[in-house]
């Protein structure tokens, strides 16, 4: 299917169906695929959780809110993270990326406020995420993203340290009957003219 096609037909999946998994080639190839996300000067301040263990997963949906049973019945629970020591990041660029892309965090970036930087960093994670998204419809995939989730409980579960929680995305096979998608519940988006101008 064309992008445009997928563009029009995929949704935020509301109700799973808990029985179908999504296979284990098709794990690994999401997992390639967001090794692979774009980032500012390759930048890559990201780690990435895939939670299939169903304790686990029941854990981080027990900290989420109205999205706890979507996913208990997703197959997996993908958690997005955010390096959050800024001397962990410095040291991670400084042993990776070419001199040029060094010089241009250390001119450009790093004389900017602590949380500037650390805005920054997460912006790059928001990226990975509609590469993510989209990555999931082309495989026909279902996925939901969310950020309504307790960050800070994730980050206990998860056990991170120097990284933290941004959002979540559940995925896997929709419920034949979940009334959210496209062919019951016609997408609602502002018209063309309204958001999209060209000079």
């Amino acid at each position: 299917m064309h992008f445009l096609g997928l563009a029009k037909t995929r949704y935020t999946t509301k109700n799973y169906d808990p029985n179908q998994k999504i296979s284990d080639s098709n794990v690994q190839q999401l997992k390639e695929i967001l090794r692979l996300s774009p980032s500012s000067i390759n930048s890559q301040p990201w780690r990435f959780f895939f939670i299939e263990d169903e304790k686990t997963k029941n854990e981080l949906a027990d900290a989420s809110y109205w999205n706890a049973q979507r996913i208990k019945d997703a197959s997996h629970l993908v958690v997005f993270t955010a390096i959050d020591a800024i001397e962990k990041f410095e040291q991670q660029i400084n042993e990776n990326l070419p001199v040029g892309s060094v010089n241009y965090y250390n001119n450009f970036l790093k004389p900017l406020p602590e949380t500037e930087i650390r805005s920054w960093l997460q912006h790059q994670v928001y990226l990975s995420l509609g590469f993510f998204l989209s990555a999931c419809a082309s495989m026909e995939i279902d996925s939901t993203p969310m950020e309504g989730i307790q960050n800070e409980e994730y980050d206990r579960i998860l056990q991170l340290n120097g990284y933290k929680t941004l959002f979540s995305v559940a995925v896997g096979y929709r419920n034949p009957e979940d009334s959210n998608q496209p062919s019951l519940s016609p997408k609602s988006r502002l018209p063309l003219e309204q958001i999209i101008q060209s000079i």
